[in-house]
Formats: C-alpha cells, structure tokens, sequence
C-alpha cells in the first residue's frame, strides 16, 4: 500500500551518486520542469488519443508520488494543513530530528505506519498492477515509502515497515507490521470517529511522555535505537538500487514516461524523466494540480484529475500483449 512520500525538494549533490548526477549536470536538452509553460504547447488532454499511445508503447517507466494515495486516505502533507502538530514535516525527517528527540520522530511515524497499515489500495494502484502484468518492459520509480516486494517496482526512498539501527551496526529488519511498534507508541495507533480528532494529532494537547528507553531499540548491537527504513534528508540514497535504474533506463529507447501525483523535481528521479524525454518519451501527467502541466511540450499528455480516477480510465480495454524481457 503506497504511503507518503518525502516531501519534493531537490537533494544536495554531495549526496546524489556520482553516477547520476554527471548525466543530469551535462545534459543540455530537456528538462521536465523548466521546459516551455503550458499555455505554449499544444498539450493533449484526450483519453482516448492516450490509450492508443499506452497501447503502442513497449517500455514505460512510471513516477509515482504521494498523490497516488491520496484517494486511500493518507495525507501528502502539501500546503495548507500540510502539518503534524505545528511541525513541518521535512522538520522531522532528518537524522538530526531523531538525534534531538527520538520520541516525537518515532510518534510521527508510528502514526504514518499505522495509516499505511489500515489503509487499502485505490483504484489507480489496481491500474498500475494491471499494467504491470500486462507489459513486462513496464519499471515503477516511487518515491513513497510503502511495502510493495515486486519486480517491477523501484522504492527510492526507502520502505516505512521496515526497521534498522540508528547507530548504524547493520541491523535491517523488513516489513514489520506490529503496530503499535511497542507499548510507547500505542497513543500513535489509536482510532477514533471521523467527528473526533486524534490526541496525538491535536497541538493543544501534550504529547505522551516517552523515555528513550522505553523505545525499540536494536536487537544486534543492543545499544542503538531502531529507526524506520526510510531515506531521512541528508541522507544517500540506495546506490546499488539507483544503478541498476539506471542501467535499465539506458537500455534501450522509452516509448512513455507516466509522471503521476509528483510535482517530479526530486533528484535523481527527476533525471530519470528528463533522460527518457531526451531519448523521445511522450510524457503524460496525471495530477489536479494545473501547475503540474507546467514542463510539458507539444504532443505531451495531462489530465488534471485524481490519479484514483484517472487511471483506471486511460489504462481500460488496452490490449496490447505482453512484451518480452529487455
């Protein structure tokens, strides 16, 4: 189940891969989100004229962000109330954060895995698993944190269930769905009535008095605290994981490139767009946000609607068969 994802600002370069960042500083032709505003380029909003693209198409790579799962009921923390009890969530996620004060970063996310937890998948997640299936030259970059095990799908920015040592020792556990994580955090793993609002989540209400012992702590090196397995500010991504990106991406020539509920201007994922445009790509962007539509150019696609409902529309009766490994 997709949860949220970081929120979308560039990353430093001292903590992109070389690899990539090299590509992304020499090429001179387009790029995504400075390219001409829309109001100049003869964009198509047409879903049939789409479905015949998709349906032509062999290799589609796919950026998903939080919008995704906006419609499954997990918040994007984008503009106004874009808060967790008055903190800025970028404020939180960062290693500085946790060093400072372990027990409000763990109440955070012991809350967003307890919303990824009950949360169910929405129609536009079916539609991508069904793309999917139906093309195996099909990649899904995300940039959400959920637990998604499947060949086709790349988490850039980590996984939210799955654990490791702060201290770094090397202690990883995956896909840990206790919830609450331990008796500290059970305040984070309450329900209660649509018409009430969450303690936890209330500002005029203290928080719960937690000991830093009394939080997981690691099982190998017995002195670290556990920390979510999520790529925190400041932090490298997945090396091995951006590599294999990125030979995948330079493979062969892409036919379409999906950019779906992500503004697409976090680094690397944001290269990856520009080198399948470079090599030719239709983009097509599914967001309701009008700025979205802001780097597309003559022939690109955008449909300023909820991905949730979008996505079933344009991905329905195409018949193309599956294609065969590259």
């Amino acid at each position: 189940m997709n949860a949220i994802s970081p929120p979308t600002i560039l990353r430093s370069r001292k903590h992109t891969p070389a690899l990539i960042l090299r590509r992304a500083t020499i090429s001179t032709h387009r790029h995504f989100w400075s390219a001409k505003p829309a109001a100049m380029a003869r964009i198509n909003t047409s879903v049939e004229d789409f479905k015949k693209v998709l349906a032509s198409s062999d290799r589609v790579l796919a950026l998903c962000g939080a919008g995704l799962s906006a419609a499954s009921g997990l918040p994007t923390f984008r503009g106004a109330g874009g808060l967790w009890r008055n903190h800025e969530a970028t404020s939180l996620a960062t290693p500085e954060a946790f060093a400072k004060d372990p027990a409000l970063v763990w109440l955070f996310y012991a809350w967003r895995r307890h919303m990824a937890l009950r949360a169910q998948p929405n129609a536009g997640h079916y539609a991508l698993a069904e793309l999917a299936r139906r093309n195996r030259n099909f990649l899904c970059l995300t940039q959400n944190v959920d637990d998604h095990p499947q060949s086709q799908l790349r988490m850039l920015h980590g996984e939210l269930l799955d654990l490791k040592c702060f201290d770094g020792c090397g202690y990883v556990e995956r896909h840990n769905t206790s919830d609450p994580l331990c008796p500290a955090l059970a305040a984070a793993a309450e329900d209660y009535p649509p018409d009430q609002t969450m303690p936890l989540l209330d500002p005029n209400q203290p928080i719960p008095d937690i000991k830093v012992e009394d939080l997981p702590h690691c099982p190998g090196c017995k002195t670290g605290l556990l920390r979510p397995g999520v790529v925190w500010f400041g932090e490298r991504l997945d090396e091995a994981m951006l590599r294999e990106v990125d030979d995948w991406i330079d493979k062969d020539k892409f036919d379409l490139v999906l950019v779906i509920g992500t503004s697409a201007v976090v680094q690397p994922a944001a290269g990856f767009v520009d080198r399948a445009a470079d090599q030719g790509a239709t983009l097509a962007v599914f967001n309701p946000d009008p700025e979205a539509a802001a780097g597309l150019v003559d022939g690109d696609y955008f449909f300023q609607e909820d991905s949730a409902k979008i996505l079933p529309l344009v991905i329905e009766g195409v018949t193309r068969g599956a294609a065969s490994p590259s």
